[in-house]
């Protein structure tokens, strides 16, 4: 069920400091920490002496101490330490996961380390531009399978009925978007139109819109678990062309979908806004109308995930606004399909 060979957002790289912190992804457990020189690591949440979780023990100077008889591992997960004893045998070693550090994520692979090329790490460099992209992130643990998170970013006509306190607007303006889409090895990309559009409440508070706008939606699935988007609005009348270079609202959200189990995953996220750089409270107004509406989200999908347990998916139907969710689906089952074959082949 899980694509192995990909890289996963393991966490944001400031959650991890002086304390190991236990995550389970891909129903596997992972314990990550940072050694002295600050380098980040994960590891089987193992110890290789008597099984203890190595998220209990402790970051001492030589790397991950085990809470229960004191075995120190290091990044690579070999043991280079055990009290009262010189000789370390060659199997006193756990599990080590490849782990990189960039734009303030730590990426993990949980399948063949020979394939790990961090090159194929999604980039997202406006983490790193606080003058253009003054940013706030956080992580939801959410109770449903990450694929049911794609899938409600993959279709955006939700907006005006899950989210018309914030960032929705008017329903019809969401259905009768115009789309253009573009597949990718790895995905798809979409763009969507909405022209002469009555403003949602968070586009208002965060730039003074008072009549009607344009708003456009540049959206990006790179399997399995990233969704990238760009989002700008100009009064009505502003964009001419495709030319959204005059925006009076931008914005940049980063959403990372990795699966814990089977049925629930951590939701990373990151709103940056690329209006009123300069002021902080922008930064933080913005965030929290983000917020309110991925909670919104969270609700409405965890309790998808839970009637569709109780009930099954058979009698679930598609219709027209599926098409993007439907693509991005047949690129997962497709990595999953070769994925097996991979592994069957080790």
């Amino acid at each position: 069920m899980f694509i192995r060979n990909a890289w996963y957002v393991a966490a944001w790289a400031d959650e991890i400091s002086d304390q190991p912190l236990a995550r389970r992804i891909c129903n596997e457990p992972v314990v990550l920490f940072r050694d002295a020189t600050g380098k980040a690591a994960a590891l089987i949440d193992m110890c290789c002496h008597r099984g203890a979780p190595l998220s209990v023990g402790c970051v001492v100077e030589e790397g991950l101490q085990c809470g229960y008889h004191g075995l120190i591992f290091d990044t690579d997960g070999v043991c280079i330490n055990i009290p009262g004893q010189d000789r370390i045998p060659e199997r006193a070693r756990v599990r080590s996961f490849p782990l990189v550090e960039q734009d303030a994520f730590l990426w993990i692979w949980m399948g063949d380390p020979a394939l790990a090329d961090p090159a194929k790490i999604v980039a997202w460099p406006y983490h790193n531009d606080s003058v253009n992209w003054p940013h706030k992130h956080t992580m939801y643990p959410i109770k449903s399978a990450a694929m049911l998170m794609v899938d409600n970013l993959m279709d955006l006509t939700h907006l005006g009925y899950v989210h018309a306190s914030t960032i929705g607007g008017n329903p019809s303006q969401h259905v009768e978007a115009k789309m253009e889409t573009e597949r990718t090895p790895l995905g798809l990309k979409f763009t969507r139109w909405m022209l002469n559009s009555p403003p949602p409440p968070t586009y208002v508070k965060a730039v003074g819109f008072q009549g009607r706008i344009d708003r456009c939606q540049r959206f990006e699935f790179v399997a399995p678990g990233s969704v990238l988007q760009w989002t700008g609005a100009v009064d009505a009348g502003g964009y001419h062309d495709g030319d959204t270079s005059n925006s009076k609202l931008a914005f940049r959200l980063f959403h990372g979908l990795t699966p814990e189990t089977e049925t629930s995953c951590f939701y990373f996220w990151s709103a940056a806004n690329g209006f009123r750089q300069n002021d902080p409270a922008a930064t933080e107004q913005f965030f929290d109308q983000v917020a309110a509406a991925f909670l919104e989200d969270k609700t409405v999908v965890e309790a998808q995930q839970a009637r569709m347990a109780e009930l099954g998916e058979s009698a679930l139907v598609d219709i027209v606004t599926d098409s993007a969710r439907l693509h991005m689906r047949r690129t997962v089952e497709r990595m999953i399909a070769e994925d097996s074959r991979a592994m069957a082949a080790e």
